[in-house]
């Protein structure tokens, strides 16, 4: 496959980004690329629950938003795509800090993709682990003005 066109990987990235669930969370796309994604997000008084840890969806949209993307690139101009299914495994709590999730897209398909998250913490500890099944959907493209793999 041809290498993403990186006119529309900063497209994305920066509509991704300015979009409202990402700003409310404080959630940023970091990269995007064939098979891989990267979702940052420093936590904060905002995202804690009441007995002062990380709320755990929050860590559930970091890997949910690193499948998603990482899975992104392989389908056509004209597609979506939906989460049909996100199971994860909380490691270790968070108090505050700097989180990054690594999605990986491990099958894709026409139809249904399979893909696996980490989310580590500043000093590159495992805190949290997920895997998420998604279908795409037709119609629903995300459209930048930019072509997504230039020839």
């Amino acid at each position: 496959m041809v290498p993403p066109n990186p006119e529309y990987i900063q497209a994305l990235i920066e509509q991704v980004n300015g979009s409202p669930f990402p700003l409310h969370l404080g959630m940023q796309l970091v990269s995007i690329d064939l098979d891989r994604a990267q979702v940052a997000l420093t936590a904060g008084h905002q995202h804690l629950q009441p007995f002062g840890i990380l709320h755990g969806g929050v860590v559930s949209a970091l890997i949910d938003t690193a499948t998603f993307w990482s899975a992104f690139l392989r389908l056509p101009e004209d597609s979506g795509l939906v989460n049909i299914d996100l199971k994860l495994n909380y490691l270790r709590q968070i108090e505050a800090g700097s989180l990054i999730a690594d999605g990986r897209c491990i099958k894709a398909g026409r139809t249904i993709s399979y893909a696996e998250a980490s989310v580590k913490d500043a000093e590159g500890t495992l805190v949290a682990h997920g895997t998420s099944t998604l279908m795409a959907l037709p119609g629903r493209g995300i459209n930048v003005g930019k072509i997504k793999f230039s020839e």
